[in-house]
């Protein structure tokens, strides 16, 4: 079991490979370890690319450059491939790979979407508009849209992020939004949408909605207001009530929890900021934290949460900010 002080990706695929990579490269590897290794990533096609992605980031110099830059900061530094094991004392090398990994995977994502989309928004921006049929849509931060509003069909593909949806009545032409594990379909209410690799989330202010899993369409939910779901791969999830005013806080440029994870709070507020913001210690990342914050600063939030949780904050160039 890792010491709460390890540090921690949030994606468990990319959290692994980590591991793997500070393992195979910290000491020669028995027979016995690489074919665990191999059977890990043989297990998944993404194991296997993220492990790659992470190899070929792990030799570039700015990764170097970014560990330099914690050490100058007061970081606890080893270098990438330190021999150590476990992981504690090399989370700054981990860190920086991780830095890496996550602008690289985001640039090629970022170029096909923009090609697609019609409407898109830039991160900590946020877009209202009039669609074809006189409904409304509000685009939060970093996120894009494809329309479908020929021959009266009302469809929308949310391709990234998250939108509300201020829908104009007509029974004879239902208002459909799909993401990527599920489509929404309605005749006229007020809901919102988003959408990441992990799932989809479905919240009903006013109104009416009935959600369809995608692609296979073997199961539907129907939502009342005060309600959401979430859609994954696999499933739909159970129907839960929500507090839409929370959730909503967003198209009021707010953001509104209570008694959540330190590290879901930021996984939030960091859709508003255009850097990484790394969590360096997972004893931090846990800790419960409320607060009801504008959205115009979220760096200043980010600082905010971070002193209230007695972590400091590094912040390297291009504005990645590292809590440890």
């Amino acid at each position: 079991m890792r010491d709460a002080e390890t540090y921690m990706h949030a994606d468990p695929v990319t959290d692994a490979a980590l591991d793997w990579l500070l393992r195979l490269q910290s000491s020669p590897a028995d027979d016995a370890e690489r074919a665990r290794f191999e059977q890990w990533r043989g297990q998944n096609p993404r194991h296997a690319e993220t492990y790659s992605r992470l190899v070929i980031l792990g030799a570039m110099p700015e990764l170097e450059a970014a560990t330099q830059q914690l050490a100058r900061q007061g970081g606890e530094i080893l270098p990438f491939r330190a021999p150590a094991r476990p992981r504690v004392g090399l989370w700054a090398g981990a860190i920086a790979a991780t830095i890496l990994l996550a602008v690289g995977i985001q640039q090629y994502p970022g170029l096909m979407i923009g090609w697609q989309a019609d409407y898109h928004t830039a991160t900590g921006s946020k877009q209202v508009l009039d669609l074809p049929d006189g409904s409304r849509m509000t685009l939060n931060t970093a996120s894009a849209v494809a329309l479908d509003f020929d021959n009266g069909r009302r469809s929308v593909r949310l391709l990234q992020g998250e939108a509300f949806f201020d829908v104009v009545p007509d029974a004879a032409h239902p208002f459909k939004v799909a993401g990527h594990f599920s489509e929404v379909e309605v005749k006229g209410t007020g809901f919102s949408v988003r959408t990441d690799d992990q799932q989809d989330l479905v919240v009903l202010q006013h109104g009416a909605v009935q959600v369809v899993h995608l692609p296979d369409r073997a199961s539907t939910a129907h939502l009342d207001p005060g309600q959401s779901i979430s859609a994954t791969a696999s499933s739909l999830s159970p129907v839960l009530s929500v507090n839409t005013e929370n959730a909503l806080a967003w198209l009021e440029g707010r953001i509104v929890f209570t008694e959540r994870q330190l590290s879901s709070v930021l996984d939030e507020i960091g859709r508003y900021y255009p850097s990484p913001v790394i969590i360096a210690n997972n004893r931090i990342g846990q800790m419960l934290v409320s607060g009801n914050y504008r959205l115009t600063d979220p760096e200043g939030t980010i600082r905010s949460l971070a002193s209230a949780a007695g972590a400091t904050v590094s912040r390297l160039p291009g504005g990645i900010l590292i809590l440890q």
